[in-house]
């Protein structure tokens, strides 16, 4: 700990907004580290400065914040190409966790790889290859087809009936490397993401509470959450504004 912070002492009338405004962050949001809190501070029209932000938030030890223990090893993706238009690359990968019951459940997870946006976590106990040409169709009917989809190559997404739909549509199917989950990384950090906030903060009794806290967290990654990548501005926002300020830039 640095010596000026070891001495130290807040003003209480003067840092009490900000104090309660990182504990509230903090409960609302137990997985978010400072920086994404800080973001969400400028979001909200918060002009405090960060260095005394950072202050704070290190003599309140939010920074020594107990996290959920961990079940995937740490990646290191290499960095993908970031397509120049919604719509041309979707991520598509699985997830499993199980019930208190012991039962196991999958997520079925798409990813728009231009603005990183979550189209669909779809849970069940089961999510064979006809289930997976159903949400990808009923997402392609509110959106338009990809042109490409990105994919590991598990028995799901190589079956034939994956094949022929996207034979059908146009749409091709970018099987990435066995064992090179890297090249798939826009949903890696996407999966992590997800099992550190939901998988590993919960613990499920039923599917209907698995579905309702996804797809809660999916619209607030949306359209909340600041990323990093996109100068902290929201998925759904930073396409608006690609949207707005480029009159050649287009949807699909």
């Amino acid at each position: 700990m640095s010596r000026s912070l070891l001495h130290y002492c807040p003003n209480t009338a003067r840092d009490m907004p900000v104090i309660e405004a990182l504990q509230k962050l903090a409960h609302q949001y137990p997985a978010y580290g400072f920086g994404l809190m800080f973001n969400k501070l400028r979001q909200a029209g918060r002009s405090w400065n960060a260095k005394r932000v950072y202050r704070l938030y290190r003599l309140l030890k939010l920074n020594l914040r107990r996290k959920g223990k961990k079940r995937l090893p740490n990646r290191h993706p290499q960095p993908l190409a970031t397509p120049l238009k919604i719509n041309h690359c979707w991520s598509v990968d699985f997830m499993s966790d199980a019930l208190l019951d012991g039962r196991r459940f999958r997520l079925f997870n798409v990813v728009d790889d231009f603005n990183r946006e979550a189209l669909a976590i779809e849970a069940d106990l089961n999510i064979p290859a006809h289930r997976v040409v159903r949400i990808l169709e009923r997402l392609s009917a509110e959106r338009g087809y990809p042109a490409f989809i990105r994919s590991d190559n598990g028995p799901e997404l190589t079956a034939a009936a994956l094949a022929e739909w996207a034979e059908r549509h146009g749409v091709i199917l970018d099987f990435i490397q066995p064992g090179k989950p890297m090249q798939n990384g826009f949903i890696e950090r996407f999966n992590k993401t997800l099992r550190t906030e939901i998988l590993d903060m919960y613990l499920f009794r039923t599917l209907s509470e698995v579905r309702e806290l996804t797809e809660n967290w999916r619209t607030e990654y949306n359209e909340e959450r600041p990323h990093s990548s996109q100068g902290n501005v929201p998925p759904v926002i930073y396409a608006r504004q690609k949207l707005n300020g480029d009159p050649h830039w287009r949807w699909y």
